[in-house]
């Protein structure tokens, strides 16, 4: 129910209440002659602000290079590149938002990766969202496939139904994610062969601390078959995972996620997600093993302030 709603309240909140409250402070705090002056000023700073995010910072888009060099990486693989995108929430870009989908396809292909992955979160609430938006995702193309998870939002957690239902449309999501050419990895892994080499790629289902969320990850099943010698690029929509099972379970030298946003909003660098999440954007390392989360590359609000959406390409390499 939040989820459907999400928007109106954001709105709502920030051109609404919000100044409504810093207007009630400032005829409190502030002395009387200049009460007034201040309440206009602090209102149209957060106008300002939330059009802003919405018409501009929403539609930015970079493209963040990333390089991870770990001595387990097979030579046949070294500069091997991966694309990574997640958090698209695709029933957001519709109306006058609907070129940004296409936009974020042209540039994904644009960067002729080996691989490309999606780290969950298609959808904002129902699979039917996923049908008008197939023709444009089916475009995406890599040497190696489009590989994906399901994040928290793909898993109908957010729906107004029971149970039975809630497992149909899940499992409609499934089948739009493989009609529009995704493989996706439900606790499973592939193996990609270079020559005699070989790396994994394993997708690991939704697993969150947050234990309204999904917890249906499991990193035994997730590498069933896998030699510890392996070199394991894991997909695990959920970077609290990293820490809780990831690290301590598994030899996975390098883990995709997604799911934070970035807050969808920085400051200098820092957003108030930090609260919440320990990795929460961008690399991290324990020992010779990285964690990479992704921003997004949409959102289920509108908004983005100092926190644009964005594609990012690993290039792996072996140590010399």
């Amino acid at each position: 129910m939040i989820a459907r709603f999400a928007i109106p309240f954001f709105f709502i909140m920030g051109l609404v209440v919000v100044p409504l409250v810093l207007t009630l402070l400032c005829r409190w705090l502030v002395p009387r002659k200049h009460w007034k002056k201040a309440a206009f000023t602090c209102t149209f700073i957060i106008w300002a602000l939330v059009l802003y995010g919405h018409f501009v910072g929403y539609r930015q888009l970079v493209v963040r290079q990333v390089e991870f060099v770990n001595a387990d990486l097979p030579s046949a693989f070294d500069g091997y590149r991966i694309v990574q995108f997640s958090d698209a929430h695709i029933a957001t870009m519709t109306g006058y938002n609907e070129w940004l989908l296409k936009r974020a396809v042209d540039s994904i292909n644009a960067q002729h990766a080996d691989m490309i992955v999606f780290t969950g979160d298609m959808q904002n609430v129902y699979p039917q969202e996923l049908t008008s938006r197939a023709s444009v995702l089916r475009q995406l193309h890599a040497k190696d496939g489009v590989y994906a998870i399901l994040g928290n939002h793909d898993y109908a957690v957010y729906q107004s139904c029971d149970s039975v239902e809630k497992e149909r449309n899940c499992q409609q999501t499934i089948a739009a994610f493989r009609q529009m050419g995704f493989t996706l990895l439900l606790n499973e892994n592939r193996i990609i062969c270079r020559d005699s080499d070989s790396i994994v790629i394993a997708g690991m289902e939704n697993w969150g601390k947050v234990k309204r969320m999904p917890r249906k990850g499991d990193v035994k099943k997730t590498l069933e078959g896998v030699s510890d010698s392996a070199f394991v690029v894991m997909l695990q929509h959920d970077p609290s995972c990293w820490d809780e099972h990831i690290l301590p379970e598994c030899q996975a030298q390098l883990t995709l996620s997604g799911h934070t946003h970035g807050g969808q909003f920085a400051l200098f660098g820092w957003s108030p997600v930090a609260f919440n999440y320990k990795e929460w954007a961008g690399t991290y390392y324990h020992g010779n093993r990285m964690l990479q989360v992704s921003t997004g590359l949409g959102a289920l609000i509108p908004f983005r302030l100092g926190q644009p959406g964005e594609i990012v390409v690993i290039t792996l390499r072996g140590k010399k």
